[in-house]
């Protein structure tokens, strides 16, 4: 198990609803990732993901954390599976919109010592829905590929991939259609987007400059991985060709159930 070295606290303003929050990360020696909100807690699993319209959303009948992708994908980054996270709202800070700069805290903080694992899965195994396909297969090392088409001149059939190099994926921010902030935000979503931690696709560029070629489609490799880390297993250990076309939450997040009993660890 790996944890931080010290307590730490983050804080920012939260993506969705707009609000200045924190979370105090605590060091655990307990496996699992908790948020604690007020009196109650819930574990970060994917039998516990309550929505995924806007983000990955976990919760019980007590308690519901929102926008919890990210910091997974940082988690999973930095090899942490054992910690407490006490928020003060609802909604995770959004910091950098990726995952920088929870590693970077992460970091800053201290990470125990933890033992390098490897995991295979049992089958091939695909989920396909319409045009949305992911499609996992046994492999010597991990190397992710994410297709996007999105109504954008450069981001129109184009695809991205990760394996051993992850820097640009850990920064790769947030993003949306600037034409869609005003109708969000009256419906009560994106009220925290700026331009430090979302990139808005206008209909011939962006709104920022962006950090890396085709970093939106760079972000939805960070929404997978903080997904995936929902079966339990560190999606980063995985020697697998993971393939994915034109997915989002929904789709990581059942097919993080489907694989979940067709994960092994390689001895």
């Amino acid at each position: 198990m790996a944890t931080l070295k010290q307590e730490t606290i983050a804080k920012s303003i939260a993506l969705m609803t707009g609000v200045e929050c924190e979370a105090k990360l605590v060091p655990s020696d307990e496996k699992g990732i908790r948020f604690h909100l007020a009196n109650d807690v819930i574990e970060a699993t994917a039998e516990n993901v309550v929505s995924t319209e806007h983000c990955t959303v976990i919760g019980n009948a007590n308690i519901q954390v929102m926008l919890i992708e990210h910091f997974m994908a940082a988690c999973a980054l930095c090899h942490i599976d054992s910690l407490d996270v006490y928020l003060s709202h609802f909604e995770l800070p959004i910091l950098d919109g990726a995952s920088k700069k929870w590693v970077d805290i992460f970091t800053q903080a201290g990470i125990t010592a933890f033992e390098q694992k490897s995991y295979n899965i049992t089958e091939p195994t695909s989920y396909i829905n319409g045009k949305t396909h992911i499609v996992m297969i046994p492999s010597d090392k991990l190397n992710i590929t994410y297709a996007v088409n999105f109504n954008h001149p450069l981001l129109n059939h184009c695809w991205v991939s990760a394996n051993e190099d992850f820097s640009e994926v850990t920064e790769a921010r947030t993003f949306g259609y600037l034409k869609d902030l005003e109708m969000l935000q009256k419906a009560g979503y994106a009220r925290g987007v700026s331009i430090e931690n979302t990139v808005g696709l206008t209909e011939d560029g962006f709104t920022t400059e962006l950090l890396s070629d085709k970093e939106p489609a760079k972000h939805k490799i960070l929404d997978l991985i903080g997904d995936l880390y929902l079966t339990g297993v560190n999606p980063l250990d995985l020697k697998t060709e993971i393939i994915v076309k034109e997915a989002g939450h929904t789709v990581h997040v059942n097919f993080s159930k489907t694989i979940k009993n067709k994960i092994i660890e390689e001895k």
